[in-house]
């Protein structure tokens, strides 16, 4: 069975996948017109986020039968191409969930705590000590929109810091964890940090635009490590600047890498936080996704 691998796998997942019997895999990352050469030829392909799977490449897949997402989301792949070819689509769910809320945790501090610009400051040999003063993290309200795996590990890790949580998910009525269920309305109007766990549909596209944001507390830290596209940039944008929003931690864009145009108005901003969309990028989650995604392979193969 040919296997191609577009984007960086963990070793030891790759090494388990290479000792299954029958199997010729291949580990490279291809360009969209090099990896539609190859498809024919093709019966599991295994990608990231980074590889689009559109239709096109799914049409050229004439033996393809698996994609393989090596995370949680899948809206890089075109999922209804690949289920009119009867070709199964598989990914790993809640593999990475831990580092995700870690990072969320993290973007959360940084902007109450001004730590990425005090940093910068330091290095610039500026001592802004005065200017730095923020917020603790302690009795405040944090809104988590997404109450799946990932919202529910944030919620485990901010309950250790006192916070009152609330959580917006339609497909989840009520938890057994202190955490009260709310419409997004009420998120929106009593939360002094909102934090985005959803993926990236038709209704969750802009979900966070000027309309909502007017919704919020003055003052309100907004994270975003689930997907680009969930907040309209140029609103936040316009909220950053105001003060309306306090400050953003952003780990993922519309356009990734981000184009000049948002480096220079939005990443510009000394309230904003960003990382490069390395939410799941921890050693040990790339090697829990990667070794969970292979053992459902080896399965759906054997």
């Amino acid at each position: 069975m040919r296997i191609h691998i577009n984007d960086p796998l963990d070793k030891q997942a790759t090494e388990r996948l290479k000792s299954v019997p029958g199997v010729e895999l291949t580990s490279e990352h291809l360009e969209k017109e090099d990896l539609l050469k190859i498809m024919p030829e093709i019966e599991v392909l295994i990608v990231r986020s980074a590889t689009k799977v559109t239709a096109d490449i799914i049409e050229a897949g004439t033996k393809l039968k698996i994609i393989g997402r090596a995370g949680t989301g899948l809206d890089n792949i075109d999922v209804k191409a690949a289920e009119a070819k009867g070709i199964k689509v598989i990914n790993t769910p809640g593999a990475n969930s831990i580092s995700v809320a870690e990072l969320t945790i993290g973007l959360m501090i940084a902007c109450s705590r001004h730590i990425a610009r005090g940093t910068i400051d330091l290095k610039n040999g500026k001592w802004t000590k005065k200017e730095l003063e923020g917020h603790e993290l302690f009795g405040r309200t944090v809104g988590i929109i997404g109450f799946g795996n990932i919202g529910r590990e944030v919620a485990k890790r901010l309950l250790a810091f006192d916070m009152k949580i609330l959580a917006y998910d339609p497909f989840v009525k009520e938890t057994d964890m202190n955490v009260k269920m709310v419409d997004l309305d009420t998120l929106y109007k009593e939360s002094d940090y909102i934090t985005i766990h959803v993926p990236l549909t038709p209704e969750t596209k802009n979900l966070i635009n000027k309309e909502t944001i007017s919704k919020m507390k003055d003052g309100v830290i907004i994270i975003n490590a689930a997907r680009g596209g969930i907040i309209d940039e140029e609103a936040l944008y316009e909220a950053l600047v105001s003060g309306k929003v306090y400050a953003a931690g952003l780990d993922v864009f519309e356009v990734e890498p981000p184009t000049d145009e948002l480096r220079q108005k939005l990443l510009a901003l000394p309230n904003v936080v960003a990382t490069p969309h390395i939410g799941a990028s921890t050693f040990e989650a790339q090697e829990r996704v990667g070794m969970l995604l292979v053992e459902r392979l080896i399965k759906e193969i054997a």
